[in-house]
């Protein structure tokens, strides 16, 4: 009997994240997809493992196994944490800042906040990045009746990184401390183009598998 979706959680999640509650939004949304491409790489390592063909890699498959389902978790803590960062943040800006006193404790509440908020997503892109590094070898070695699925969680996890960065950037663009910001768009920014290029060659390379 064919196993279905969870189809009541998934429902529940996209209706939040359609309504005009604050969270989940950008961020979490990232995550969850990173969690579905890392879902998707568990899946084909599984499906490698036990294999008499693949015999020889499945040390380092059942290596990357472990290490996927670290990730997994990780990137649904991510998501939760994006949601717990984000409604400090929403409370700084609603501050009273009508003296010169009220100002100064605005900022500095604000600049505290931008900063958490902005390292969620750094978090999430660091992690996406680690997924394209175990997709790839899973592409090279993981089954091959199983290579269209890591297509599609490379898929998953570089709109991940594309989504988490959008949220670096829009927070670290409020901050008053302009060296801090410009050192976290800077770190995500080569995130940005390492990833993107990584995923590209993975996707070219199940493409060519393929056809």
């Amino acid at each position: 009997m064919e196993e279905k979706i969870g189809q009541n959680k998934i429902e529940e999640f996209l209706e939040k994240l359609s309504s005009k509650a604050p969270v989940p939004g950008g961020g979490g949304a990232s995550a969850v997809g990173a969690a579905i491409g890392n879902g998707l790489g568990q899946m084909v390592a599984n499906l490698t493992i036990g294999k008499k063909k693949y015999k020889d890699a499945e040390p380092e498959i059942q290596e990357l196994l472990g290490k996927m389902k670290v990730l997994g978790q990780e990137f649904i803590r991510l998501a939760d944490a994006d949601a717990e960062v984000f409604a400090p943040l929403a409370a700084a800006y609603c501050l009273p800042s009508g003296t010169e006193e009220e100002r100064a404790k605005k900022d500095e509440i604000m600049e505290k906040n931008l900063l958490a908020a902005s390292l969620v997503p750094i978090e999430i892109m660091e992690k996406a990045i680690s997924m394209l590094d175990i997709l790839e070898v899973l592409g090279q070695k993981g089954s091959r009746m199983a290579i269209s699925d890591v297509g599609v969680g490379v898929q998953f996890v570089r709109a991940a990184l594309l989504g988490a960065v959008m949220n670096v950037y829009i927070n670290t663009k409020s901050m008053k401390t302009r060296t801090k910001a410009e050192e976290l768009n800077a770190y995500a920014d080569r995130m940005v183009a390492e990833g993107t290029k990584k995923a590209d060659k993975i996707y070219q390379e199940v493409l060519e598998g393929l056809c």
